[in-house]
């Protein structure tokens, strides 16, 4: 039998070469036009896990895209490990801010990745993180090194908000059944500082319309006696920030847990430099609430950010028109404690109160879910840490995450279960944005530290 590190150097070509495969997929799941695409993804993906060895395989149609089930149970009595992962990514948009095609992946390297790095759209977030999990699984059974049973439960719709595995977890309650959920969707501090995600934020999601006459009018004839919806629009959306960057919706922080000094502190503690992390964004001064840091700007409190926003004439040239109507999409990164239900709906409230006369507001909920705290006391946690301890050789740092995995409070309210979240991305991976990669070194590090997951799992489960 081989070690792990020897197998990952005899198999790193084919790995990487499968990853870049499934890579080339337009699996978008926001975008119709890619339904085949997407629905392609799921049965490679399907494959991938017979050939790593599991038993079963499913594919579970739901009313969007399917869900990928896979185990292998090897003894009932002993642990059971389910992983969560998504096949489906995020739009590429813009495509010209790529440097090379979003599903055309090359591996080049980069600063922070020497070693080179995969671009292409999903690259990190979440089929190169998904894959990692198919890999370690194939090294376990071929290697005869699974030391409990495995449970897969890999989705489409994550990046549109899990629409359907609500409904598929409540329903399989008992075929999901475990003793903790492995998730790898998050990052990590850097290469040589390893850190496991303790928290994730909540999010509310809205799409806003505002409504002015009933079609676009002539600006010369019309402006400055009616309503412009873009005008109103943006004054309605700067309100929603006082002069300190507070969220001005009323009731909007009645629910924030306040971290103590204490906790404050011992996140402190990470390593972070504001001028690398300004530099690397091409920014000469970072900007959030007035009395927190930009650590805590981005893990511990909510925020409330615009994602897009529409309306009139944006072609080329000039066209002199008082659009009939403006639209935005929002998002709310939300904290323990607070709802996104409750959240999405003190939004409504308020902004349709602000509205002035003249015009008409919309607000349509999107979706949303709530936020996550894992205690590091738990065995599942124990257990992360000591497979970063054996591949990294140190003690990786708990760390609170501004990202959102809305299923995964889902998974703890109907699973009864802890979810660990062992990422290997980097911040500056570029996840969502145009040039997302993912360092190959990442990639074949957690192929290595994933099986010693299982083998400090089950010992510390004894």
């Amino acid at each position: 039998m081989q070690n792990i590190q020897s197998y990952i150097e005899n198999n790193k070509d084919r790995f990487l070469s499968e990853l870049i495969d499934l890579l080339k997929i337009p699996s978008i799941s926001a975008d119709s036009a890619y339904k085949k695409d997407t629905i392609k993804t799921a049965e490679v993906v399907m494959s991938s896990l017979k050939k790593a060895g599991c038993d079963t395989v499913e594919l579970c149609e739901t009313d969007g895209y399917p869900i990928i089930y896979a185990e292998k149970i090897i003894d009932k009595n002993l642990p059971t490990v389910l992983v969560y992962g998504h096949y489906d990514v995020q739009p590429p948009d813009p495509v010209e801010l790529w440097d090379s095609p979003p599903f055309e992946p090359v591996i080049k390297p980069t600063e922070l990745h020497p070693e080179g790095a995969i671009f292409a759209r999903g690259a990190c977030d979440d089929k190169g993180q998904m894959y990692m999990h198919v890999k370690a699984m194939e090294f376990m059974t071929t290697q005869d090194q699974l030391p409990c049973n495995v449970k897969f439960m890999i989705e489409g719709e994550e990046e549109v908000g899990s629409v359907n595995l609500s409904k598929y977890v409540k329903e399989n309650q008992e075929k999901l059944s475990n003793d903790v959920i492995l998730i790898s969707d998050t990052g990590m501090i850097a290469k040589d500082t390893p850190s496991i995600t303790t928290g994730l934020r909540g999010l509310s999601y809205v799409e806003v319309e505002v409504t002015g006459p009933n079609r676009d009018l002539h600006s010369g004839l019309y402006g400055g006696a009616v309503a412009n919806p873009i005008n109103v629009l943006t004054k309605m959306i700067a309100s929603l920030h006082d002069e300190n960057n507070h969220i001005t919706i009323p009731g909007f922080y009645d629910n924030v847990e306040e971290l103590s000094k204490d906790e404050r502190a011992q996140m402190a503690k990470a390593p972070f430099s504001l001028e690398n992390y300004k530099k690397a964004l091409d920014i000469d001064a970072v900007y959030g609430e007035e009395g927190y840091t930009t650590n805590e700007r981005n893990s511990i409190r909510p925020t409330l950010d615009v994602n897009g926003i529409w309306g009139g004439y944006i072609g080329e040239g000039a066209k002199t028109v008082i659009a009939s109507k403006a639209y935005a999409k929002i998002s709310m990164r939300l904290v323990p404690n607070q709802d996104w239900q409750n959240i999405t709906n003190l939004f409504k409230k308020h902004f349709e109160s602000i509205a002035p006369k003249g015009v008409k507001v919309k607000v349509n909920p999107h979706h949303g879910g709530q936020g996550y705290v894992t205690p590091i006391d738990s065995i599942g946690y124990q257990a992360a840490s000591k497979a970063y301890e054996d591949t990294f050789g140190k003690t990786p740092i708990p760390q609170r995450s501004g990202g959102s995995i809305p299923i995964v409070s889902l998974f703890e309210e109907e699973l009864k279960s802890k979810t660990i979240l062992m990422g290997f991305g980097l911040d500056s991976d570029a996840i969502h944005s145009p040039n997302e990669h993912f360092g190959v070194w990442n990639y074949l590090k957690g192929i290595e530290t994933i099986p010693g997951f299982y083998k400090h799992f089950v010992e510390l489960s004894k």
